[in-house]
């Protein structure tokens, strides 16, 4: 089992230490389900980019925005969010660490609920 705040201090570390101001960790790989620490300082961003069919972000360490359509969402640490289903990135607004988890497939039929994450039918 990792250790989530451990390895938002070590990938900080070496966000830090990057020419690009990021890095990151895929530490749970499971058949369709994918678990990414990501960090970034201040200013670093992804760039725009297309999402998977379901994930979320939770954000460990700092202050990020979500950007894309609609000028965007801001997130601090402890809140958790799903990520835009259209093209989007990541902005640091501060030294920060994130949790995405995501789907990267989801079987025929089977739709996300927004509100539990279950198949509402």
């Amino acid at each position: 089992m990792d250790d989530l705040d451990a390895l938002a201090r070590q990938q900080l570390d070496e966000a830090r230490a990057s020419a690009h101001g990021r890095s990151a960790r895929l530490f749970l790989h499971d058949d369709r389900l994918r678990q990414t620490v990501i960090a970034l300082v201040e200013g670093a961003a992804l760039d725009e980019h297309n999402a998977p069919p379901a994930a979320s972000l939770q954000v460990l360490r700092g202050r990020v925005r979500l950007t894309g359509a609609g000028g965007g969402q801001e997130l601090m640490a402890g809140q958790v969010a799903m990520t835009p289903r259209e093209r989007h990135g990541l902005l640091a607004l501060e030294d920060s660490a994130v949790l995405l988890t995501a789907v990267m497939e989801i079987p025929a039929g089977a739709r996300p609920s927004t509100l539990t994450g279950t198949d509402r039918r």
